[in-house]
C-alpha cells in the first residue's frame, strides 16, 4: 500500500500572538506620563467597512482635554495620539477583527500594536500609568488553543485554532479504497482488505493527532466527519489520555472550508467552556466552604497571587463586577509592593489589572474568565485555586503591615 503524510505549518508571524504581545506588556515599568491603551472592534460593518477613525478621534481629543495646554503631560500625549492616528490611517490587514494599541512616548517612545482575527466585544480606550491588561488577557481566554481532526476514511486535515484563526494545520493522505460489486468469498476478502485501509489510515491519524497535542500543550480535541463510519473508528483507537481531552464530535464533510470549520467548532468550543466554567465555580466553592484550598474575594486572591500560591484564578468576564472592600486591598497592595509604584487610582479597571498581572508575574497562573455565574458575583468576582495553604499568621498579612510576610509565606507550606 502506498502511503504519503504531509505536515502543513502555517505561518504565524503575520498576525500577532496575544501571549506574547502579554508578556511584553507585563515588562512595562510605570510611568509618570500618560500611557495609552486602545481596544478596537475591526470586525467590517453590513457594508464591508470599518468605521474605527470617528471614534478614536473623539475618545483621544476628550482624554487630551484632561492635561492643562502645553504641559509635557499634554504634548506626550498629543504625540501618541498622532501616532495612533498615523497607523490606522496607513490600514489594517484585511483579515484583523480586533486590534489593541499602546502608546507611552514619555517611555521611550513605547508604541506595540497587536492584530488579532479574533475580536474585542467593544471599543475602549484607557489612559494610565501603565497598558491596560485585562481586554487582552480575556481575549486570551476566550479563544486558547484547541484542536480538531477532520477525518474520512483516507483523508485527514489536523488544524490547531488560536485567537480566531488557524495556528497550525497536518494533513494524512492514504490510498482511497474503491467499492466492488464483486460476490462471495471475493466480496468478503476485498472487505477485509478495505478494512485493513481503513484501520491503517485511523491509527495514523490519531498517532499524527497525539503528536500536536502534546507538540502544541493541547487541553481540548473536537473530532469532524462522518460520525457513522470514521468517528467511530478515531474513537476506538484513542489511547486514554487523549480520549479524556475529547470534547465533542460533529458531522462535517472532508471538504469543509477551513472558516467554517473554525466557526463550527468554535461553536462546539464556548459551549463546552461554559459548562466547565460552572463546575469550576462549583468546586471553588467547594473548596472555601472547606476552607481546603480555595480563596475568594479581591484582597484574599491578591494576597495569595502575591505568595505565589495560585494554580488557577477565576475572575468575572466584566471588570465593573468586582467588590471589595478598598482599605483592605490597599493594605494588600502596600505590604506586597512588586515594582515601588501603586496603581495612581483603585479602581475597579486597576484592580482587575492587578489581579492578571500578578496571576502571570508572581503565580505563573492560569486566568480564565468566567462569562456568566452569580455565584462568582457573591464572592466579590473572584477567587482561585491554590496550590497549597499557608499559616493564617501569612496568609493574612495586611493585617500587620509592619510585617514582613512574603519571604515567610513562601516558606510556611501546610
Amino acid at each position: 500500500m502506498t502511503n504519503a503524510a504531509k505536515d502543513i505549518a502555517k505561518q504565524t508571524t503575520e498576525t500577532t500572538q496575544p501571549e506574547k504581545l502579554l508578556d511584553r506588556l507585563l515588562q512595562f515599568e510605570p510611568t509618570s506620563g500618560p500611557c495609552i491603551s486602545l481596544y478596537l472592534d475591526a470586525r467590517v460593518d453590513q457594508n464591508g467597512k470599518r468605521n474605527l477613525l470617528p471614534f478614536v478621534r473623539k475618545e483621544l481629543n476628550e482624554r487630551a482635554k484632561t492635561y492643562e495646554n502645553h504641559s509635557p503631560e499634554r504634548e506626550r500625549f498629543e504625540e501618541d495620539f498622532v501616532r495612533i492616528l498615523r497607523y490606522l490611517e496607513n490600514g489594517i490587514k484585511t483579515s484583523t477583527n480586533g486590534v489593541a494599541i499602546f502608546a507611552c512616548s514619555s517611555a521611550n517612545d513605547y508604541f506595540e500594536v497587536g492584530e488579532f482575527e479574533a475580536p474585542f466585544e467593544r471599543n475602549r480606550l484607557f489612559v494610565s500609568d501603565r497598558p491596560h491588561l485585562y481586554p487582552l488577557a480575556r481575549l486570551i481566554d476566550q479563544y486558547r488553543r484547541y484542536a480538531v481532526v477532520l477525518a474520512d476514511t483516507n483523508r485527514a486535515r489536523i488544524f490547531v485554532f488560536a485567537s480566531g484563526r488557524a495556528v497550525d494545520e497536518r494533513s494524512i493522505e492514504n490510498v482511497k479504497t474503491k467499492h466492488t460489486s464483486v460476490g462471495g468469498w471475493s466480496q468478503a476478502r476485498y472487505q477485509r482488505h478495505e478494512q485493513n485501509y481503513h484501520l491503517h489510515h485511523a491509527k495514523e491519524v490519531v498517532e499524527m493527532l497525539d503528536r500536536v497535542v502534546r507538540d502544541e500543550g493541547i487541553e481540548h480535541v473536537i473530532l469532524a466527519g462522518d460520525e457513522a463510519t470514521v468517528i467511530p473508528l478515531l474513537r476506538e483507537h484513542l489511547p486514554p489520555a487523549l480520549s479524556d481531552k475529547i470534547i465533542d464530535a460533529v458531522s462535517l464533510g472532508i471538504d469543509t472550508p477551513e472558516h467554517e470549520l473554525l466557526e463550527e467548532t468554535f461553536q462546539t468550543f464556548k459551549h463546552h467552556d461554559t459548562l466547565t466554567d460552572m463546575e469550576k465555580v462549583d468546586r471553588l466553592l467547594n473548596e472555601c466552604r472547606a476552607d481546603d484550598l480555595g480563596v475568594a474575594g479581591v484582597a484574599e486572591t491578591l494576597a495569595a497571587l502575591s505568595n505565589g500560591q495560585v494554580e488557577e484564578m477565576l475572575i468575572t468576564a466584566t471588570a465593573d463586577q468586582l467588590q471589595y472592600d478598598t482599605e483592605e486591598v490597599k493594605k494588600v497592595l502596600e505590604v506586597y509592593e512588586t515594582d515601588g509604584q501603586l496603581p495612581p487610582e483603585l479602581d475597579q479597571r486597576t484592580v482587575a489589572d492587578e489581579l492578571v498581572r500578578r496571576a502571570n508575574l508572581l503565580s505563573s497562573a492560569r486566568v480564565t474568565f468566567i462569562e456568566q455565574d452569580t455565584r462568582l458575583q457573591q464572592l466579590g468576582g473572584v477567587g482561585a485555586f491554590l496550590r497549597y495553604r499557608i499559616s493564617a499568621e501569612s496568609a493574612a498579612p495586611y493585617e500587620d503591615s509592619s510585617a514582613t510576610p512574603r519571604s515567610k509565606a513562601l516558606t510556611t507550606k501546610a
